[in-house]
């Protein structure tokens, strides 16, 4: 059996390419990374779901991106909502590298690890323009991967899997559902109350809620 680092957010397509990589055979070290963001409870929920997956090992790494600001998650700018979802303007929720600072960690973990294989659960049709999620940018950071590593220049390859990059967020859900996943345990929202409840006005929240309605199915956080 071979080793993947997964980066495990609390959200739901992370938790479905983990569930992928489980599927496909890997043992799971799962990253998650606390990175400033205005709210815990996604650290919470990656804690459940890398439960549920049964990952080797989950390490939750502090990462202060707050430091820095410049996004409305590691500042005190305004989430944006209830605006059309466009991938054309990027919106101040992107936090700026943050997917490169992420992987960056998996790779230095899976390099360890001895592990050739990476999972992220980015997505390049549902979502809101963010330019770490598209798949030229996955392909890009695999070849740094492979320059930029003792493992890589000794001709062991890394590879970034991107398994839901071209599938919807109700195809997502679909494929999870049919993997067993209880979505009850993430969490989405980019701007939940103190109890952690989904503001349901948000871009995370709009994808999310648009993409149980497609699949024809409950979204288990608003029904328990």
């Amino acid at each position: 059996m071979s080793d993947a680092v997964v980066l495990l957010s609390g959200g739901l397509d992370s938790y479905t390419a983990g569930a992928i990589a489980r599927g496909e055979g890997f043992r799971l070290y799962a990253l998650t990374v606390r990175y400033g963001q205005r709210h815990a409870h996604e650290i919470e929920a990656a804690r459940a779901v890398a439960t549920s997956l049964g990952v080797e090992r989950h390490v939750v790494l502090d990462v202060d991106l707050s430091a820095f600001g410049g996004s409305s998650l590691t500042s005190d700018i305004p989430v944006p909502k209830d605006r059309p979802i466009s991938t054309i303007d990027i919106p101040s929720t992107y936090v700026p590298a943050r997917n490169t600072v992420f992987l960056s960690l998996a790779l230095g973990w899976a390099e360890v690890l001895g592990a050739s294989d990476i999972f992220i659960g980015v997505n390049a049709l549902d979502y809101s323009g963010y330019p770490d999620c598209r798949p030229e940018y996955i392909a890009a950071f695999e070849r740094l991967a492979s320059l930029a590593t003792a493992k890589g220049v000794q001709g062991n390859a890394f590879r970034i899997h991107a398994p839901l990059q071209m599938l919807t967020k109700a195809q997502i859900i679909e494929k999870g559902l049919a993997l067993g996943l209880d979505y009850g345990l993430t969490h989405s929202c980019y701007d939940p109350d103190a109890q952690g409840r989904p503001c349901g006005h948000c871009d995370s929240c709009t994808l999310r809620a648009a993409g149980f309605a497609q699949a024809g199915v409950a979204d288990p956080i608003l029904v328990r």
